[in-house]
């Protein structure tokens, strides 16, 4: 089985910047040959996509919301997936989440969509307030 834990989510005052990671452990096989995906839901909203990173790497896509802001990044060695997040804004406050394509190992140029991902970590809160 394959599972994920996240962490570095906190406090943080709007400007700043946090960097989230997704740590895989258990049967890590198949991160080899799937992309991955960050979430994020805030109170009383769904589930929404933000982020997607290739099994290799080399190719990404972002939500509008966090274009020019977040950057995904992968380090296969440690089987550790990262969402550096800058420029944080209030509406940026949810719990964070990290799953694993269920079937593809590229992103499609979109945002991310839930229904194609699984094996979810159990999240990390980013609150943004001053």
């Amino acid at each position: 089985q394959l599972l994920l834990v996240e962490s570095g989510g906190g406090l943080v005052q709007p400007g700043g910047s946090l960097r989230l990671s997704c740590a895989a452990s258990g049967f890590t096989l198949a991160l080899d040959y799937r992309a991955i995906g960050w979430f994020r839901q805030a109170p009383g909203k769904e589930r929404e996509g933000v982020s997607c990173i290739s099994s290799s790497g080399g190719r990404t896509s972002y939500a509008d919301s966090g274009k020019g802001r977040f950057t995904i990044s992968r380090d296969n060695a440690k089987k550790t997936v990262y969402l550096q997040m800058n420029s944080l804004k209030p509406e940026d406050t949810a719990v964070y989440y990290c799953a694993v394509h269920v079937r593809d190992s590229n992103c499609q140029p979109r945002t991310p969509l839930k229904a194609d991902f699984g094996s979810w970590g159990q999240g990390t809160q980013v609150t943004v307030s001053s």
